[in-house]
């Protein structure tokens, strides 16, 4: 595989296929395809033939994905789920019991015990169960996304995986090289980035490409939160093992998830890029960590983790355009969730708080009104809703699975990987310049040669995690100033 240019060697951004692809469509929802023309092996279900998924990482996402894919309109064929995987047999037996007494989607959950696989190798055996064609979800956390893809390629499957896609340079460059061959298979290839299918945001994007807010000169975007999901953790006192208690709690440690700022942070940022129609050229950030406690059994303890509990960060694009993300993990303080566009000749609401619904509306001045029911003077346009408010958007999670099952149906082109690719190291370098205290550029982050997790693919039950905590049972944090190179 070649390497990406180094990030001396010229003043203009690296144009990886992510960053190209995206710059020629202007960031709208595309089913990109290298080879969209070239005659390539058919493999894709046809008609009424029923299509198989497997699930690998059976976790809340992973169950809510099942329940998003099996949500698809019945004109675009069969579906059902028929095998399943995760490392953790909780997680496993708890999905499945939760898909099995579902009223909607229940009587498509045909996973015999012996089609259920726990372990590192579980993602291999629920493949195999597969034909050629059939879907698998990847819902693991992204340190092990790269080598399942590579092994779902192989066989010939097509993909949803979650984003992120890349905890660090080194996997998103593994992610493209074996998306090259996904698309001389012509495979299809959905990414969890949901908002890219979200009606409202659409809507406002062609208004935005239409001029109706000027020149865009600055966005910004939220999500003030307090303690969410695993993203505070503390010292392993447990009788697991340290590669399991850490993916247990994933969201804690960098390699796996690229911590809380990547998993969490990930859709605010890529909703901004999806406006401009780009991906940004550098970032410089802000992070620190205030005080991090965790209750474990009512008992306040120390939260030994790898996340800071703030970030602030300027992303800048090559026009010279300024995008900020602010991110907090902290109780008790202000909670904003949304995203904003400023331009030359008004403003306006990306989304309005969570990811669905968006609620977008235009502005005529930079005065924007925060209550999404007001009809302030200065309201342009607003999308849509129906009677007291009812949201006509429609749910961007099962949408995203309508786009990628009738590309299998009718062998359209599809395939999200690239910018999938871009959208995780966009996000991974602003982590990483809160992280080190440098400015990061694209280039850079996206030729990082700090491998996070080197030789995850060969994991076992009985491995010691990539990252081990010292004697106290602390894990190595960022230190901006003193580790420049790498986060930890």
């Amino acid at each position: 595989m070649s390497e990406p240019s180094s990030p001396s060697s010229s003043n203009s951004p690296i144009l990886t296929p992510s960053r190209r692809e995206v710059l020629q469509t202007g960031g709208k929802i595309v089913a990109a395809s290298a080879l969209a023309g070239v005659s390539v092996p058919h493999v894709h279900a046809q008609g009424n033939e029923e299509i198989k998924m497997s699930l690998i990482g059976c976790g809340g996402r992973g169950t809510g994905a099942v329940k998003n894919a099996l949500s698809v309109s019945g004109s675009l064929g069969p579906l059902k789920l028929h095998a399943m995987a995760d490392v953790f047999d909780a997680n496993l037996k708890r999905s499945h019991a939760v898909l099995s007494k579902d009223k909607q989607v229940g009587d498509r959950i045909d996973v015999d015990p012996g089609r259920r696989f726990i372990g590192f190798d579980g993602y291999r055996h629920a493949m195999d169960a597969l034909d050629p064609g059939d879907i698998v979800i990847l819902t693991t956390p992204c340190a092990f996304r790269w080598p399942m893809f590579e092994y779902a390629v192989e066989k010939g499957l097509n993909v949803f995986m979650e984003k992120p896609l890349a905890p660090d340079g080194f996997s998103a460059r593994k992610l493209l090289e074996t998306n090259k061959k996904a698309k001389a298979k012509n495979l299809k290839v959905g990414v969890g980035l949901m908002c890219r299918h979200c009606k409202s945001r659409n809507a406002l994007k062609d208004r935005i490409d239409g001029g109706e807010i000027g020149e865009i000169i600055f966005m910004r975007s939220y999500r003030m939160q307090g303690r969410i999901g695993s993203c505070f953790t503390a010292r392993n006192d447990t009788d697991m093992s340290e590669l399991m208690y850490q993916i247990k709690n994933f969201h804690s440690f960098l390699w796996l998830s690229g911590g809380s700022f990547s998993d969490f942070f990930i859709h605010g940022i890529d909703e901004m890029c999806m406006m401009k129609g780009e991906f940004p050229v550098k970032a410089h950030a802000l992070g620190g960590r205030h005080y991090k406690t965790i209750k474990v059994n009512g008992k306040e303890l120390e939260a030994v983790d790898q996340n800071f509990d703030s970030y602030a960060v300027e992303y800048t694009f090559a026009d010279g355009t300024k995008a900020l993300y602010d991110g907090r993990n902290m109780a008790d303080c202000k909670q904003e969730f949304a995203a904003y566009a400023h331009g030359t000749k008004g403003s306006a609401v990306i989304s309005s708080s969570s990811h669905v619904p968006a609620r977008s509306r235009i502005y005529s001045d930079q005065n924007i009104d925060l209550n999404w029911r007001g009809k302030p003077d200065n309201l342009v346009w607003a999308f849509p809703s129906g009677a007291r408010g009812v949201s006509l958007e429609g749910n961007p999670y099962d949408i995203e699975w309508e786009v990628l099952v009738d590309a299998v149906r009718n062998d359209t082109p599809h395939n999200e990987v690239d910018r999938g690719v871009a959208a995780s190291v966009t996000t991974s370098m602003g982590r990483m310049a809160g992280h080190t205290g440098q400015e990061i550029t694209y280039e850079q982050m996206l030729g990082s040669e700090h491998q996070m997790a080197p030789g995850v693919e060969k994991l076992t039950m009985d491995s010691d995690s990539p990252l081990m905590p010292d004697e106290d049972g602390r894990y190595p944090k960022p230190e901006p100033g003193i580790k420049k190179d790498r986060e930890y």
